[in-house]
């Protein structure tokens, strides 16, 4: 599938997902926010495709956040339709394979957003990031006030969303906005190398395992606990289990079928 606004690419397990627009700074607008929704649901049963990162083209920019000049002329019933179900933010928050934002320049609103869907954030020092939408007479309305103070706490949150100002990457590296924080030489080097230590495993335990994960976003500890259990016996009962406990026990590796 060919796209307008973004840049796929699948090589050793890993997709790549790039917003090509470098010269608006990677904007969100209708056209990429569709073509992402649209490149996931292709990724969802490529077995190709068992980690994926989410980057923006340029150096200047992960996501500088939405296309303000779409929101001029669209009236508020335009604007509910097109954030019906969640869209492109909920598609990747549950978007069954591993996510990974790379994120290096501005990722600011929307791109915050997007950030904070995907499961891990690995910056650059040249990252900003934050939701400034409160400079427009807006609030967050792709997840930020409810992703960001999971991640980062309700005070902090709250500085962030209510004062609109960017924090620096080693600011959010120290609330947990960001996971690792790397060079700005080694970003993609270290990125691939998370993203390749991940494919290594099963595709299917991968699977589980980030759906018992994100439970625990959703559910009381006893319910999150027996959910485990009964994904801990599915992949008990695959192929990839037994592969798994047979190449240990004969000191070779493993060859996962995701079955």
């Amino acid at each position: 599938m060919s796209y307008d606004t973004i840049l796929v690419d699948v090589a050793d397990g890993i997709a790549t997902l790039t917003v090509n627009r470098p010269d608006k700074r990677n904007a969100l607008n209708a056209a990429v926010r569709r073509e992402i929704v649209q490149a996931l649901d292709a990724l969802r049963d490529d077995d190709a495709a068992r980690v994926l990162v989410l980057t923006g083209a340029g150096d200047r920019a992960f996501v500088a956040g939405a296309d303000i000049a779409e929101f001029e002329a669209r009236t508020p019933v335009q604007q509910r339709e097109s954030m019906e179900g969640g869209g492109v933010f909920e598609a990747l928050a549950v978007f069954p394979r591993p996510t990974i934002a790379m994120i290096r320049g501005y990722a600011l609103g929307g791109g915050c957003e997007l950030a904070l869907a995907c499961d891990i954030r690995v910056a650059a020092p040249s990252a900003r990031l934050g939701q400034p939408e409160i400079r427009l007479g807006l609030l967050p309305g792709g997840g930020g006030t409810q992703r960001l103070p999971r991640l980062v706490g309700y005070g902090q949150a709250l500085r962030l969303i209510l004062t609109g100002e960017p924090i620096d990457a080693a600011e959010a590296l120290r609330i947990g906005l960001v996971d690792l924080l790397v060079e700005e030489a080694e970003l993609e080097a270290r990125t691939r190398a998370l993203a390749a230590a991940m494919a290594a495993h099963s595709s299917l335990a991968l699977r589980l395992a980030k759906e018992a994960l994100r439970a625990s976003q959703e559910m009381p500890l006893s319910a999150g606990l027996r959910y485990e259990r009964e994904l801990f016996i599915t992949a008990f009962s695959s192929e990839d289990r037994a592969e798994g406990v047979r190449a240990f026990l004969e000191k070779r590796q493993p060859e996962f079928r995701g079955r």
